[in-house]
């Protein structure tokens, strides 16, 4: 974390075993724009709208800095500083002490390394003890079984379905809806605080 003179918290960075989260920043515009336009990514996510780089760069510049009802890290590869993905907490509510949590990879040759899983612990990590959440919660589309398995294997506990929630492919598709809970968390990952 870096503070400025007058206190403020002005960037965060968390650094993990192979990756590295930090806020986006304006030089991330290409690799963003690649990111965003990954056709197997957005359909595991069930983004179907079209952005543009304007578009891109404007967001970029409203996520690169500390918001009150998100968190918008960038994952990047440490080794190579290569964009890998993003994961957000968003729907931040803090009277209820909860918020949403979601994660793309970028490319087939990122998926099934490690990396989702290491950048949503160190999420959940930043949003239990940084934020102090007491619940995270997402949804998982039924036809990503391989991110069920993660998300089960974190902690999160299925806690519904929502029927037909995603048309896509000429289909619908279910979603799961899934949480875990700051003591669960800590149980799993944290034993010894």
């Amino acid at each position: 974390m870096t503070i400025n003179r007058k206190g403020q918290l002005t960037e965060i960075q968390i650094e993990g075993r192979d990756i590295l989260l930090r806020y986006a920043q304006e030089s991330d515009l290409n690799n963003y724009l690649t990111f965003l336009h990954d056709p197997e990514m957005n359909r595991l996510t069930g983004s179907q709208i079209e952005i543009t780089r304007d578009e891109i760069a404007a967001w970029i510049k409203k996520i690169s800095v500390i918001n009150n009802d998100r968190v918008d890290f960038m994952i990047l590869l440490k080794s190579t500083n290569e964009l890998l993905g993003e994961v957000v907490l968003n729907e931040i509510d803090s009277i209820n002490r909860s918020a949403n949590i979601r994660i793309g990879i970028q490319g087939n040759n990122h998926r099934g390394k490690g990396y989702g899983t290491e950048a949503m612990i160190q999420m959940l990590r930043y949003g239990f003890n940084t934020l102090k959440l007491h619940r995270i919660h997402l949804g998982v589309y039924t036809f990503n079984p391989r991110a069920i398995h993660v998300y089960e294997k974190i902690g999160f506990k299925r806690e519904g379905l929502q029927r037909d929630a995603l048309y896509i492919d000429e289909k619908f598709h279910d979603m799961i809806s899934m949480a875990i809970l700051q003591d669960e968390f800590r149980l799993l990952h944290e034993p010894l605080r």
